[in-house]
């Protein structure tokens, strides 16, 4: 009986995660412009994906608990991008330890870069992306963007490397990490290059799918 509440606790909580994400985009000025919708509902959102991976891959322990690392750090970034000036930096090097939680989670089981090509394939992507922002990037903020960027791209990498070692839900994991990278690259287009029309809404439905299909990567509970 436990094990079917708490698999069905799991899917009420990725119900409320859409409907406090879609709450969150709304806030934005283009639609409802309610910045307060933002400072409840983006939080809970990212709140309630923890809660539905919590009961998630308890016969992979070490998986689970880097992945709940992952979604925790990733709550505290989403705090901090409340604040898009002064929380840019503090949310940055949360969603960057955030990245290298789910890349230890992705290597229990499956050995780093094996095979190598997916983390050929996010490199080019990687330096595609540095390449196109860099102009815009304040000194400052490059060697802190740049690292985010290689670890971004490391995690996205190592979970094709899951998919292709044929791991359950290993598709959805590796369309994942390939989501975040689009997410955070709208983010940083947005931020260092220029306006992107309609800008949370493509962020944040990528971000929070990214992170829905990485907390789905675990192993469901048992029904029974």
């Amino acid at each position: 009986m436990p094990a079917r509440l708490s698999a069905a606790q799991g899917q009420r909580a990725l119900w409320v995660a859409a409907l406090s994400g879609a709450l969150a985009i709304a806030a934005a000025p283009w639609a409802l412009g309610q910045p307060v919708l933002a400072f409840v509902f983006k939080p809970l959102a990212t709140l309630a994906l923890i809660a539905y991976a919590w009961p998630r891959g308890r016969s992979t322990p070490q998986v689970r608990r880097w992945v709940l690392a992952g979604l925790c750090l990733s709550w505290v970034g989403d705090v901090a991008l409340l604040w898009p000036q002064q929380g840019f930096l503090p949310g940055l090097v949360s969603f960057l330890l955030a990245h290298l939680c789910y890349l230890v989670g992705f290597t229990r089981g499956h050995p780093l870069a094996r095979p190598w090509w997916p983390f050929g394939a996010y490199a080019l992507v990687a330096g595609a992306v540095l390449w196109g922002l860099w102009p815009g990037v304040p000194a400052g903020l490059r060697a802190p963007v740049a690292g985010y960027v290689v670890c971004l791209a490391a995690m996205a990498a190592q979970a094709a490397v899951v998919w292709q070692r044929g791991a359950a839900r290993g598709a959805g994991l590796a369309l994942g990490g390939a989501l975040f990278v689009c997410s955070d690259a709208l983010l940083a287009t947005n931020k260092f290059a220029a306006p992107l029309p309609m800008a949370s809404l493509w962020i944040l439905s990528t971000y929070w799918v990214a992170q829905a299909l990485i907390a789905r990567g675990l192993e469901p509970p048992p029904s029974r």
